[in-house]
C-alpha cells in the first residue's frame, strides 16, 4: 500500500513491489495475480484503514459535524507522520497514464461510492431538518470531496497539517457552500432595476 501510495500506480515496478513485500514476482502472480489486481487490494486495504474516516464522518449527528470530521480525516490521512503525504487514490489517478481498465473502473467506483454515502448522508441531513429544504445534497457532496481531494494535493506538494487545517477550517466557514440550487440562483450579470 505504501508503495502505490508515495509513487502512485504507473511510478510503481513489480521489482518495487516485490522488495517492499519481501516476495518473488512468482510469489506475487501466484498470490495476487497481476500489479492491478494488487492494487485493487490494496484499494480495499485502504480503505478499511486510512481513509476509514470518511465512513466514520458519517456517523456524526449534524450535516455540520459530518463535513468537519471529512475534512479534519481529509486533512490528517494526507500528512499523517510515517506515511506518504497525500491521498493514494488521488496519487493513483492523477499519475494513471498506464492504468488498466480494471483498475481505473475501481478508482471511479470509489470516489462515486464516497459521492454517494455523502450525498446520502445529506439528503438525510434535509429529511430531518438539519439542513434547510433547498439545502443541494449533491453539490455538498462534491463540495467536501473537492475540498479533500484539494488537501491531499497540496499535501502531496509539501503543504504542513496546520497550513491544511487552516484551510479546512475557511471551508468549514462557508459551511453550507449552496444551499440552493446554481439554477435558482440570480445571474450574476443581471443588474437590480
Amino acid at each position: 500500500m505504501t508503495v502505490f501510495w508515495e509513487h502512485g500506480y504507473d511510478g510503481v515496478s513489480l521489482t518495487d513491489l516485490t522488495r517492499a513485500m519481501g516476495i518473488t514476482k512468482t510469489s506475487l502472480y501466484a498470490a495476487f495475480g497481476n500489479k492491478e489486481e494488487l492494487f485493487l487490494k490494496t484499494l480495499e486495504r485502504y480503505a478499511v484503514g486510512p481513509t476509514s474516516y470518511a465512513v466514520r464522518a458519517l456517523q456524526e449527528p449534524t450535516a455540520r459535524e459530518v463535513a468537519e470530521a471529512y475534512l479534519t480525516g481529509a486533512v490528517n490521512n494526507s500528512t499523517q507522520p510515517g506515511r506518504p503525504a497525500g491521498c493514494l487514490s488521488v496519487q493513483a489517478f492523477l499519475a494513471a497514464g498506464h492504468l488498466g481498465e480494471t483498475a481505473r473502473a475501481a478508482l471511479a467506483t470509489w470516489r462515486n461510492e464516497d459521492n454517494a454515502r455523502l450525498r446520502n448522508r445529506f439528503q438525510r441531513a434535509v429529511d430531518e431538518g438539519d439542513l434547510p429544504p433547498n439545502a443541494v445534497p449533491e453539490v455538498l457532496a462534491r463540495y467536501l470531496m473537492a475540498m479533500a481531494n484539494g488537501i491531499a494535493i497540496q499535501a502531496a506538494g509539501g503543504a504542513s497539517r496546520d497550513e491544511l487545517q487552516h484551510v479546512a477550517d475557511e471551508a468549514l466557514r462557508n459551511w453550507a457552500p449552496t444551499l440552493r440550487h446554481p439554477r435558482d440562483q440570480p445571474s450574476r450579470t443581471s443588474l437590480a432595476p
